[in-house]
């Protein structure tokens, strides 16, 4: 696995991005915790990060790219609005999609609506400078500890990642889900309001 430390990201941009393109998994920092991502639009590349996580099927969420990439690709009303203007921040809206084809099935398996988030954090910049969303889940194994430094990241984490960004450690808790849908949301570890 390669370590690029923050101070390196912007030397290194453009490999980064090349790697996010190529399909490479990705364990990142955040405004919360790490997260662990590829290219939402890669089936191939969340499908192994379903299998190193261990979770079969539960949704992921996405890092968008832009506020207009949610309002193209999401159904936006007055309610809806009010929360993409708050962001970036810490929170995940559970949104309905109106464009199905906007990430890889494999992100939300099944369902019509989709967790989106631009957090208050310098890598939302590497998202935009990508222009397609990446998924976020925690940098964990499903049920094991969340990461907080590189010393601490489960084996298989690891074992299964391209490439750590790495900016020392983080003791946040995961963002706030703002249920924006009618769909019943059941994320454990994750501070909810409706």
């Amino acid at each position: 696995m390669q370590i690029i430390e923050k101070e390196e990201y912007s030397k290194k941009k453009d490999e980064i991005l090349s790697m996010l393109e190529d399909g490479k998994i990705f364990v990142y920092p955040t405004d919360t915790i790490y997260g662990i991502g590829c290219d939402a639009t890669n089936h191939s590349s969340v499908a192994k990060v379903r299998d190193i996580k261990k979770r079969p099927d539960k949704p992921f969420s996405v890092i968008a790219p832009s506020k207009e990439w949610i309002k193209e690709n999401c159904l936006i009303t007055e309610k809806e609005e009010a929360w993409v203007d708050k962001l970036p921040g810490p929170y995940t809206l559970i949104m309905k999609l109106k464009n199905g084809n906007a990430v890889a099935a494999a992100v939300n398996p099944g369902m019509d609506t989709i967790g989106v988030r631009i957090p208050k954090h310098w890598i939302s910049d590497m998202v935009a400078n990508f222009g397609k969303p990446i998924i976020t889940p925690s940098a964990n194994v499903s049920g094991a500890e969340f990461m907080t430094t590189k010393d601490d990241m489960d084996p298989r984490l690891r074992a299964g990642s391209n490439v750590l960004i790495y900016e020392g450690e983080k003791q946040g808790q995961p963002s706030t889900i703002v249920n924006l849908s009618d769909v019943d949301v059941r994320a454990s570890g994750k501070r909810k309001i409706i």
